[in-house]
C-alpha cells in the first residue's frame, strides 16, 4: 500500500521519489539530485523543501507499513533539523521508523543522507493520525 500510496502523489513524481525498501514500520526512499530540485544556483545546492517534502512522505510511508497501523495517515506534526546542506550531484536518501503507535497517533523518527555516511543532511521527528479500525 506504502508504494502505491507514493506512486500516486504528484510531489513524490516531481520530486523523482523512489521507494527503495520498506518493511514493518520502515520505509526508505531515495531522491537523485536534479537541477529542477535546485535551491541555490550558485552552490547547486538541493532546495530544503524537496528534502523536507521526501522527508515527510518517507514517515508516512513507515507508518502505513506499521503492523499496527493498517490504512492512510496524515502528518500531524513532522519536526525537521538541517544539519547541513546535501552535497550537489549526489542522490539523497531518508530511512524512516515508525517506533510507536497509539490507538490515534503514530510516532516516527527520520534520517537523510547523501553519499556521506557519517555526517546526516537532516533528522526528523514526527507524529502522525492514525486510521480508526
Amino acid at each position: 500500500m506504502a508504494q502505491q500510496f507514493i506512486e500516486a502523489l504528484p510531489h513524490a513524481r516531481a520530486l523523482g521519489l523512489r521507494l527503495t525498501d520498506i518493511g514493518k514500520g520502515s520505509a526508505t526512499i531515495a531522491m537523485p539530485y536534479s537541477e529542477a530540485l535546485i535551491g541555490d544556483p550558485e552552490t547547486g545546492v538541493i532546495h530544503g523543501g524537496a528534502v523536507s517534502a521526501m522527508m515527510d512522505t518517507c514517515c508516512g510511508a513507515a507508518v502505513m507499513s506499521h503492523p499496527s497501523s493498517p490504512g492512510a495517515t496524515a502528518t500531524i506534526g513532522l519536526r525537521i533539523d538541517y544539519m547541513r546542506a546535501a552535497t550537489p550531484g549526489q542522490t539523497v536518501t531518508t530511512t524512516a521508523t515508525c517506533y510507536h503507535v497509539t490507538r490515534n497517533v503514530a510516532f516516527v523518527r527520520a534520517v537523510t543522507m547523501d553519499e556521506d555516511p557519517d555526517r546526516p543532511v537532516a533528522t526528523a521527528a514526527g507524529s502522525f493520525t492514525v486510521e480508526s479500525r
